[in-house]
């Protein structure tokens, strides 16, 4: 069975009847292996086809759907129609020059990939696999259609009609009508690279940016790279099918939580006209997320905090009284709080203020924070959407306690997503990951309503084995880190590709100063700007590399620092989070 994207429960509404009945017929007709996409922006220039069918071994089309009936059609030739519609005589165009021009807005894309089309001989230049197009009459029959002139402007091979696509209909004719819109057959499918090059350029906006591009979701190169990255299959149906209301996305590390609430932010940022708000606890993840909104135009639409900059900031712009600061931060981020939940509860700071609330690493906020944050919603637009994955959870996990969304005003049962699939790490540094953090990563069920604990499970792909370096001192590990990020310099890799990541000042410190001694150009972790100018080393604690991710991570200092017995789970979920920033190359230093 295949599937439809975005899920068809969720564009049912938008749909028309013969809209419907296709989408049903497509799902229910075609195999697995078969892409499905339905009124979805196409190319740059965001063209709207019914329906997109692609499959690897036999092609693409481009499906347009009219729910005409015969005495519809007053008057047609190839280009336009002349239509009877409820306030009148219409002309529009004439629906298969409409698929037609949409397909070859398909070709004209894919033609400029080298990789996607014949490179020698007389066809150099084509498509490898065929392409087409076709329409859907989903309310005159083949009988009624071979009984006027319509194939004289409508050829009756690109036709789908009205009773070739019942429920009865036999899945191998349903399938041979939509072969023979096609212009040869493929005997050798498409590899899984070339799908995901046909997914790049056909839907810009499920590309994935690499590091050294700058954001996670900035505008593309205008070079075709050789090797592509987009969201996969269900990543994508994700995005595209949230829907409204109040959802909640568990994902593992590496699961691609943010790369869909970016997509997210800036599909709302299209439909709504109030503000957005995007809020995580990460002050170093809130600049990246800013950095990536303001590259999209959006930084005036979709405004980007950390939770208690948000709340400073609330309190400030409706003439709230701000605690006073002074040497204990934590008392005065919790005081900030207080002051804010208070001053809601009391109308002086309004509630509903945000047409869509999303909330990036929501397993970091305390009940009462969620709670709060959730009162910000548009009760009109009730668009808030909560990311979650429990194993990362460092900050005040204790006292949370167990968390009943329903009592925070987050209505999230029955929309509900569980991401299980890491696809940042390679498969070797993920199982080190998950060895360390074992203990921590026993999956716990819980119901919808609830908090489950998800171990990850491997995309699969491989890299070099995890550097484990034991040396007797911290100076010596600052010296093997220098050499090492120097000679990866040497061989290609960008200074933005690199990070390093340590617990605490202590180690953080020497290592920094052996770096800059080295000529090695470092970003300290408040000065990061994420601008593709900013070739430098990140220079990041445990703490604030949540959300982030490089091709090559060291990791200092792993087991220096003096740990409480009683924090052993919350010093093995800071190294777990650490080791799975990197995405192809980790090196760990230790004792």
């Amino acid at each position: 069975m295949a599937a439809l994207i975005p899920a068809i429960g969720t564009c049912v509404s938008r749909m028309t009847g013969g809209e419907r009945r296709l989408a049903y017929r497509l799902e229910q007709k075609l195999e697995d292996d078969w892409l499905l996409w339905y009124d979805v922006p196409l190319g740059r220039h965001n063209v709207h086809p019914d329906f997109v069918v692609f499959n690897p071994r036999r092609g693409i089309l481009v499906l347009e759907v009219k729910d005409w009936k015969l005495d519809t059609i007053r008057e047609i030739d190839r280009q336009s129609a002349s239509i009877l519609a409820a306030n009148g005589l219409k002309r529009v165009a004439n629906p298969l020059e409409q698929a037609r021009q949409y397909a070859h807005e398909v070709c004209n894309l894919l033609q400029r990939d080298p990789q996607l089309t014949i490179n020698s001989g007389r066809l150099q230049g084509t498509l490898l696999f065929p392409w087409g197009y076709g329409i859907v009459l989903a309310n005159i029959s083949r009988k009624q259609f071979d009984s006027t002139n319509l194939g004289d402007v409508i050829e009756p091979q690109r036709v789908i009609c009205q009773d070739e696509m019942t429920e009865s209909i036999d899945a191998e004719a349903f399938q041979e009508r939509l072969w023979g819109m096609l212009p040869f057959a493929r005997s050798v499918p498409l590899s899984l690279p070339q799908i995901d090059r046909i997914r790049w350029h056909l839907f810009p906006e499920i590309r994935i940016a690499t590091p050294s591009q700058g954001g996670l979701f900035d505008a593309p190169e205008p070079e075709i790279p050789d090797l592509v990255r987009v969201m996969d299959l269900q990543q994508e149906q994700l995005a595209r099918s949230l829907g409204e209301g109040h959802r909640v996305i568990h994902g593992v590390a590496g699961s691609g939580k943010t790369l869909i609430l970016g997509y997210r932010a800036e599909h709302l940022a299209k439909v709504y006209a109030r503000p957005i708000l995007i809020l995580c606890y990460n002050r170093t993840l809130a600049k990246r997320l800013k950095h990536t909104m303001a590259t999209k135009g959006l930084a005036d639409k979709v405004h980007v905090h950390t939770f208690h900059q948000w709340c400073r900031a609330q309190l400030l712009a409706y003439n709230a009284d701000l605690p006073q600061s002074g040497p204990d931060s934590e008392r005065y981020a919790t005081e900030l709080v207080d002051r804010l939940i208070r001053a809601v509860d009391a109308n002086i700071v309004p509630a509903g203020q945000y047409d869509a609330v999303l909330i990036d690493e929501g397993h970091d906020f305390q009940p009462a924070w969620l709670k709060l944050v959730a009162q910000m919603v548009n009760p009109s637009t009730n668009s808030l959407l909560v990311l979650y994955d429990d194993a990362q959870s460092i900050y005040g996990r204790d006292k949370r306690g167990k968390i009943s969304f329903k009592s925070l005003g987050i209505q999230a049962r029955g929309r509900t997503t569980i991401l299980k699939i890491n696809y940042r790490n390679t498969q070797e540094v993920l199982e080190l990951a998950s060895d360390i953090a074992s203990d921590l990563l026993k999956p716990s069920a819980s119901d919808e309503d609830g908090i489950p604990l998800i171990a990850p499970i491997s995309a699969g792909r491989h890299g070099p084995k995890p550097l484990l370096i034991k040396l007797p001192t911290l100076q010596e590990e600052a010296d093997y880190i220098a050499k090492h990020l120097k000679e990866a310099h040497k061989t290609g890799t960008p200074w933005s590709d690199m990070a390093v990541i340590y617990r605490d000042y202590g180690i953080g410190k020497p290592v920094l100063a052996t770096l800059r001694k080295a000529g090695i150009p470092v970003t300290y972790q408040d000065d990061i700007t994420f601008a593709e100018k900013e070739d430098t080393v990140k220079f990041l604690t445990m703490h604030s590399c949540k959300g982030l991710e490089f091709p090559l991570v060291a990791i200092p200092g792993v087991g220096r620092s003096k740990v409480d017995e009683g924090r052993k789970d919350e010093e093995a979920r800071l190294l777990y989070v650490a080791m799975t920033r990197a995405n192809h190359e980790l090196i760990i230093l230790q004792t």
